[in-house]
C-alpha cells in the first residue's frame, strides 16, 4: 500500500501493489500516460508506504484511506459504499444476526469488516443453521409461530419455549465464534 503526497504533505493518491517497485515505476515511464497521470506525477513530492499482511487487509485499508482523505486522483471508492459487517443488537431481548453496511454507534456489536460480502453472507447463513436464533422480524406479536420454529431452526420465543437467559447463551456463543475465540 502506498500514499503519494504533495509538498504540503496532502495525500493525492492511495494505491496498493504486490510489488511496490514495479507499480511506482509505471508512473514515471514516459510512454502511454494519460493527462490525469501526468498531472498527478507532476504534483508528487514524496511517497509513504504501509505494509499489510494480506490483500484483503490492503483493500480495506485502501478503501478507508480514500474515504477519509478523498485524494484528488483516486476515482474509485469515493462513493458511500462500504464493506459489510455482521451486527448483533444486544440491547434487544432476543437479538438476531444481520448484515449491515452501516457502522452505527448504537450499542450493538459489530463484527468485520468483511472484504468479501459473500463470506459475510455465508457466515450469517451458517449461524442461522447452527444456532436456533430468531429470524422473524415481528417476534413480539402474539400471533402464530414462524415457519423456522416448525422446521426446527428457531427455539420458539413466541411459544415461550425459550427463556431470555437460554437465548442469550446462544448469542454469547455466536459472538465468540465471530470474535474467533471459539474452539
Amino acid at each position: 500500500m502506498y500514499l503519494m503526497k504533495d509538498v504540503n504533505d496532502n495525500i493525492i493518491y492511495v494505491g496498493k501493489a504486490v510489488s511496490l517497485k514495479n507499480r511506482v515505476r509505471q508512473y514515471f515511464r514516459k510512454t502511454n500516460k494519460t493527462e490525469r497521470i501526468k498531472k498527478m506525477v507532476s504534483l508528487i513530492d514524496h511517497f509513504e508506504y504501509i505494509v499489510t499482511d494480506n490483500e484483503a487487509e490492503a483493500l480495506i485499508l485502501e478503501c478507508n484511506l480514500i474515504k477519509k482523505n478523498r485524494p484528488k486522483f483516486n476515482v474509485l471508492l469515493k462513493d458511500d459504499k462500504s464493506y459489510p459487517y455482521i451486527k448483533i443488537d444486544i440491547k434487544d431481548d432476543y437479538p438476531t444476526v444481520v448484515i449491515t453496511r452501516r457502522l452505527v454507534h448504537d450499542g450493538s456489536k459489530y463484527f468485520g469488516p468483511y472484504a468479501n460480502p459473500g463470506s459475510a453472507k455465508e457466515m450469517v447463513d451458517f449461524i442461522k443453521k447452527k444456532f436456533k436464533i430468531r429470524q422473524c422480524r415481528n417476534y413480539k406479536a402474539k400471533n402464530r409461530v414462524c415457519l423456522n420454529y416448525h422446521i426446527g431452526r428457531c427455539l420458539g420465543k413466541k411459544k415461550k419455549n425459550v427463556s431470555k437467559e437460554e437465548y442469550m447463551k446462544q448469542i454469547d456463543q455466536i459472538m465468540l465464534l465471530l470474535e474467533r475465540k471459539d474452539r
